[in-house]
């Protein structure tokens, strides 16, 4: 009895001085102690977020071939490139928790984890990379901005490089949107008809309204998250409804009107029922990324094996000297 009652003493010390550093915005790092609770909900976050990077490669890369010119290739090559690494950041960070990058791989594969719902959507015309870096990327920065001050320390700090080129990201879409809307009609038509697949699928990257997100208390509580979904949602509504109008494409929405005594946009009800259907692997093009990426990583054994025998080698060297 008193030996259960010494453990719960000490729980209930580590609870209290988790929370106080909490408080007082002091970064958690890997080696301080930390709620199982706190380490779960890291890890899921983290990973997820590490996933959508990765699968946010395929709709893109199909279009590096066919991009309008040299120099979009080059601009598109990059941002692929650069998505790739900030999956290796955020698996990095991750690992730190504890939970190695085979497990998570794994744990994708199974449908034990989750990533962004968007990469679901297939990418139909180039006037989509405009929208995926405009609207996706730029829902991603309002989100990703406010986890520059995550109370996790690797998560923050990962974030401060990516938050940066994700603005360049947002930059490239928007600029081949504003090119569409200043050309040809059928260019304009292009452009407007991406805008309107990619506009509600975006509104939903930021996740259920808070009353029916069953985590976003507990990450708000911990300063994981910093701002609400629907606190997110609303920041990138106000901001994109005014950069559409500068290139002259119209919001998908027969609901959206300025509200003068809020100050900021009211908008249409979301159909969270597709959300739902996409999130269980019910999307246009759900089984299509996770067999291109089941495949790949096979494909890709060989390397993971090759490396692995070097660092061995390397090792085992090191040590006989």
């Amino acid at each position: 009895m008193e030996v259960l009652e010494n453990a719960n003493k000490i729980q209930d010390g580590m609870l209290k001085s988790f929370e106080q550093k909490i408080e007082r915005g002091d970064a958690i790092e890997p080696r301080d102690r930390m709620p199982e609770a706190y380490r779960t909900h890291l890890i899921r976050q983290m990973s997820q977020h590490a996933h959508s990077e990765v699968i946010g490669m395929q709709p893109e890369g199909n279009w590096i071939t066919r991009a309008p010119s040299l120099r979009a290739k080059q601009i598109l090559l990059a941002k692929i490139q650069d998505e790739g690494g900030h999956g290796l950041y955020l698996y990095s960070a991750a690992e730190t928790l504890g939970i190695t990058r085979d497990e998570m791989i794994a744990q994708l594969h199974s449908g034990k984890a989750k990533y962004s719902n968007i990469f679901n959507y297939p990418a139909l015309t180039w006037a989509d990379i405009g929208a995926i870096g405009w609207l996706v990327d730029g829902a991603a920065i309002v989100n990703q901005v406010s986890l520059q001050r995550t109370s996790y320390g690797p998560y923050s700090r990962a974030m401060v490089r990516i938050c940066k080129e994700e603005s360049f990201h947002q930059r490239q879409g928007y600029e081949i949107m504003a090119k569409m809307m200043a050309g040809t009609a059928d260019q304009r038509e292009m452009a407007q008809d991406a805008m309107n697949r990619w506009w509600w699928p975006s509104l939903m990257m930021f996740g259920p309204h808070d009353s029916e997100s069953p985590r976003s208390s507990d990450a708000i509580r911990w300063k994981i998250k910093r701002n609400t979904n629907d606190e997110l949602r609303q920041k990138f509504i106000d901001k994109t409804v005014q950069q559409a109008e500068v290139i002259g494409l119209t919001i998908p929405d027969a609901d959206l009107k300025w509200n003068e005594e809020k100050g900021c946009y009211d908008h249409g009800a979301i159909n969270w029922t597709e959300f739902h259907q996409v999130i269980a692997g019910n999307g246009p093009c759900n089984a299509q990324r996770m067999a291109h990426h089941k495949k790949v990583h096979a494909d890709g054994a060989w390397v993971r094996e090759a490396a692995e025998a070097y660092r061995l080698k390397k090792d085992k060297q090191l040590f006989n000297k």
